[in-house]
């Protein structure tokens, strides 16, 4: 029995030594490192003190499913240093298996092949579905013209409302215009408040700051723009109705310059901003600091007709390195930041954007936290609302050409600018400037 009991405590204490040698391999095996490119701070100009909060806890829950996985991120990246960055990792061959696209970056990522082609992953995902995103939000993501190709997803969604001072349109007697309204309507508000209300002799209230001729352009049916053929066309109808409106409203200032001083103090009834300031300013203590002296809230832009009241929609993008060698796993993970609801639900908490899937934002719980951030008796814009502002929404125009969008649009600005400032005529202006910027293009 002695003997017996003997080979049994001896064959136990080497079943515990396997079990511990095996337990300490495994802790201390090499685990795959899979390497997430990011930005701290917000991708919308406003504060945000919990940007890696989100992906804490998506990292967490992915490392969790994953036990063999570690994720690994800098921190510490400025949103205006991330694109150097980005450089930096791409001519060193070093790209992250996932990454942060920003919107400036993404044209010319397409061109140098730097981000993998999504969609046969998106296909063969079970998991996966297309049609519980905004239709907007995707193609933000997806490449130029005809080629539907989705190169990226889109992590957190912003829409650009039009910001409303109710106190001067109520101290004007004017009720806060629908949803539905029209550029006439807007102008007749606009011309209604203008005035000089110190009697000084210079106009010191106005109807709009910052509002645009693409701003217009997007509610007016038409485009300057034709991303598929790489071609401007100024002379489009829309177009001309959109600068022909512009010029107008200029008219009713009579010269004097509106700034954004102007509206911080009140005396401006209508601005543009993105649905990202709308949640920041409308909460405690940004909107001590920077509307005290007047309500406000958000509305669509006006149409050239009513029901054509379309915003611009921007979305931070989410892509995989063509050069990874993980891209089953960066896929996976990809899928935890831009279609798992809980990160989704996550943007409305940490965030200041909305939810790429249309679900979550347009759910109760969502509308919650935003009606949480806000006073008791604050209006908030609702999810049906929302859903719609993105889903009918415009997205900036894609141009394979580093930048070559913006530097259009700075072109095409001085030359408006100067329509109005000489007071010449539109129609023989805008195709004297469509022959200067398709020349430009052409070069």
């Amino acid at each position: 029995m002695k003997e017996r009991w003997k080979k049994l405590i001896s064959a136990g204490i080497l079943l515990l030594a396997v079990i511990g040698i095996t337990a300490f391999w495994k802790m201390n095996e090499k685990k795959t490192a899979l390497e997430f490119g990011m930005f701290t701070g917000s991708n919308w100009g406003v504060e945000n003190a919990d940007a890696f909060v989100i992906i804490d806890r998506a990292v967490a829950r992915f490392e969790k499913e994953h036990p063999d996985v570690k994720v690994e991120y800098t921190s510490g990246i400025d949103r205006e240093d991330y694109s150097e960055w980005c450089a930096e990792k791409l001519l060193k061959g070093d790209m992250p298996d996932v990454f942060m696209a920003l919107d400036e970056d993404f044209s010319r990522y397409m061109s140098l092949n730097v981000l993998e082609d999504l969609d046969s992953y998106m296909e063969n995902d079970p998991e996966f579905h297309r049609s519980e995103f905004f239709s907007t939000a995707l193609e933000i993501g997806q490449g130029i013209g005809e080629e539907k190709v989705q190169y990226a997803l889109p992590y957190e969604v912003v829409p650009t409302m039009l910001f409303v001072n109710k106190t001067l349109l109520e101290k004007e007697g004017i009720q806060m215009p629908g949803k539905d309204w029209s550029w006439e309507e807007f102008y007749d508000i606009c011309q209604k408040v203008t005035k000089d209300t110190d009697g000084d002799g210079r106009l010191d209230q106005f109807g709009t700051y910052n509002y645009t001729w693409l701003d217009a352009m997007y509610t007016s049916g038409g485009t300057a723009f034709d991303s598929k053929n790489m071609t401007v066309d100024f002379t489009d109808p829309g177009v001309i109705e959109s600068v022909k409106f512009m010029k107008r409203l200029n008219q009713l200032y009579g010269g004097e310059s509106v700034t954004q001083e102007d509206f911080d103090a009140g005396k401006v009834v209508f601005m543009p901003l993105n649905f990202a300031e709308y949640r920041t300013y409308k909460t405690y203590p940004y909107k001590i600091k920077k509307y005290t002296n007047f309500q406000w809230d958000c509305t669509t832009f006006p149409g050239i007709r009513q029901g054509q009241n379309v915003s611009k929609v921007d979305a931070l993008l989410l892509g995989i390195s063509r050069d990874s060698d993980k891209k089953e796993l960066a896929w996976e993970f990809l899928k935890e930041l831009a279609a798992d609801e809980k990160s989704q639900m996550d943007i409305f908490r940490y965030s200041q954007g909305v939810s790429s899937l249309k679900k979550v934002a347009g759910s109760k719980e969502a509308g919650e936290i935003i009606q949480g951030e806000m006073d008791p008796e604050e209006q908030v814009i609702g999810g049906k609302f929302l859903c719609e502002v993105i889903e009918n929404g415009e997205i900036t125009p894609k141009f394979y050409q580093d930048q070559m969008y913006e530097q259009i649009v700075s072109l095409a600005n001085t030359g408006i600018t100067n329509i109005f400032e000489q007071n010449k005529s539109v129609d023989i202006s805008m195709k004297i400037l469509q022959r200067e910027l398709q020349q430009y293009l052409s070069q």
